[in-house]
């Protein structure tokens, strides 16, 4: 599979643009994370494109999305190593994370709705001028984007990487893609 034809099957199954460019956003942060940790970009910007394709399909049902969504992958010929990424990246499955892959996923869903919020409220409402440093401030205010799991952005570490290194890589990234993003 390359892109495009994930892209367009995504487009065919997900309705919900803000949804898609969560996905989109994943994509180029996993993409920049395969580039820093020296992993394939292609596979893991594929793994972030993927990781929600089932989440409407599931009706938001946490015991079936993602196992839905690896198997969808797999029948479409993903690896086992993206399949297994995208099925352990919901905890509701016990599924451990093992590869850099899996970890990588996991901690980079939750940092796209982070990052996303922190742009919607600046007064621009532009990612091109946030800084790291706004998200990192950002990150210890537990009522702002509540539903940023900022223990799941943590384990960050078990990749090698600092906090700090982590949203400096997440902010470039979707900055790289504002237009897609629409912000």
């Amino acid at each position: 599979m390359n892109r495009e034809q994930v892209l367009a099957l995504v487009r065919a199954r997900v309705q919900n643009e803000n949804l898609v460019k969560h996905m989109l956003a994943t994509e180029a942060i996993m993409r920049a994370l395969a580039r820093r940790l020296g992993e394939d970009e292609a596979e893991w910007g594929l793994t972030g494109l993927w990781h929600d394709i089932d989440v409407e399909l599931t009706e938001r049902d946490m015991s079936q999305h993602s196992k839905l969504g690896a198997a969808l992958a797999k029948e479409a010929g993903a690896s086992e190593a993206v399949a297994h990424a995208i099925l352990c990246h919901n905890e509701a499955h016990g599924v451990p994370r093992e590869s850099k892959l899996d970890k990588a996923l996991f901690c980079a869903d939750p940092l796209t709705g982070l990052i996303t919020a922190a742009v919607l409220v600046r007064p621009d409402k532009k990612i091109a001028t946030l800084e790291a440093k706004s998200v990192r401030k950002r990150f210890k205010e537990k009522s702002f984007a509540a539903g940023a799991n900022r223990e799941q952005i943590a384990t960050c570490s078990e990749i090698g990487l600092t906090l700090d290194e982590f949203i400096e890589i997440g902010v470039a990234a979707m900055q790289g893609i504002a237009a897609d993003l629409g912000l």
